[in-house]
C-alpha cells in the first residue's frame, strides 16, 4: 500500500493522503518524497480546482519519525553533516511544495499534528478540524527548538504574536475547541463530517473563477510578507485589473444575479 493516495472524491477536488497510519502518519523520508511528489503533481493537474489534504486512521501527522525514519534519497559519499543539511532541506521543500500548490489547499485535521505535522497543517490556506484535533510544537519538549519548518513565522502570522510564544515556549497541547477560538484553524466540526464539510468548501471555492482564485490565493500570502501597505495594494490593484479586462467574468456575474442563476465563469 503506497504511503500517499491521491483521490478524487468530488468533481475538480482532489484529495491527498498521508497512509502509513500505524505511525500516525509520521514525517518518514519515505513518505515525504512522495507527499512532495504529489503536490507537486496535483499543482499541475488542470482538472483539480481545489485539494484537501488529511491524514488515514487517528492522526493528520506525528511529526519526525523516531523509530524508523529512513534516509533521504542521494546521499551516497555525504557526511553525517551533510546528510542532516540535505534531511533538512527535503522537509523543508515539502512546506514550499504546499506553498507553491496553484490551487487552494484546506487541510482536514482530523487528530493529531505534533511537530512537524503542526508545520504542515499551518502550511495549508485554510484548516479545518474533528474534535479530536490537537496540536503541539513539540521540538522544546524533546530538548530541541520549536522553530522548524517555518513554524516560528507561520504560528504568529496564524494566531498573533504573544499566543505563538506562548505555545511553542511552554510546549503545551492546544485541542480543536481552544485552536478554533485563536484562530488556528477556521472552525471545528464532528469527525465524521470532517472530510464532507472540506469537499463542500471545496466545491464552493472550485465554482469560482480559477485565475481570480489562484490570484487571491497569492495575493493572501504576500500580505503576510508585505512590507508596507502601499506595496501590497499595488499587487492587489494589478490582480483585480488582471482579471478584470482579461476575463468575461464580472460581466457574467451581473448577468447571473439578474437571471437568479449561478455565475458560469469561463475565464
Amino acid at each position: 500500500m503506497p504511503f500517499v493516495l491521491i483521490d478524487k472524491p468530488r468533481p475538480h477536488v482532489t484529495l491527498i493522503t498521508l497512509n502509513r497510519p500505524e505511525r500516525m502518519n509520521a514525517m518518514a523520508f519515505d513518505v515525504m518524497v512522495p507527499f512532495r511528489e504529489a503536490l507537486e503533481e496535483v499543482s499541475r493537474d488542470n482538472d483539480t480546482r481545489a485539494v484537501v489534504i488529511t491524514g488515514a486512521g487517528r492522526g493528520f501527522c506525528s511529526g519526525a519519525d523516531l523509530e524508523s525514519a529512513g534516509a533521504p534519497p542521494g546521499i551516497d559519499g555525504l557526511t553525517l553533516s551533510t546528510i542532516a543539511l540535505r534531511s533538512m532541506e527535503l522537509l523543508d521543500d515539502v512546506v514550499r511544495a504546499m506553498r507553491r500548490v496553484h490551487q487552494p489547499v484546506i487541510a482536514a485535521i482530523n487528530g493529531p499534528a505534533i511537530g512537524g505535522g503542526m508545520c504542515l497543517s499551518l502550511a495549508a490556506d485554510i484548516r479545518l478540524a474533528s474534535e479530536t484535533a490537537l496540536f503541539r510544537a513539540a521540538g522544546i519538549n524533546n530538548g530541541l527548538t520549536a522553530s522548524e519548518l517555518g513554524l516560528s513565522y507561520l504560528l504568529p502570522r496564524a494566531i498573533g504574536a504573544s499566543r505563538a510564544f506562548e505555545i511553542m515556549l511552554s510546549g503545551r497541547d492546544v485541542d480543536a475547541a481552544e485552536a478554533e477560538r485563536i484562530g488556528l484553524v477556521s472552525r471545528t466540526v464532528p469527525g465524521d463530517k470532517l472530510l464532507g464539510a472540506c469537499y463542500d468548501l471545496a466545491e464552493r471555492i472550485a465554482g469560482f473563477s480559477r485565475p481570480g482564485v489562484e490570484l487571491t490565493k497569492r495575493s493572501l500570502w504576500s500580505g503576510l510578507d508585505a512590507s508596507s501597505l502601499d506595496a501590497h495594494m499595488g499587487q492587489e490593484g494589478l490582480g483585480q485589473l488582471y482579471v478584470r479586462l482579461t476575463t468575461q467574468n464580472f460581466d457574467e456575474a451581473i448577468a447571473a444575479r439578474k437571471q437568479n442563476r449561478p455565475p458560469d465563469f469561463k475565464d
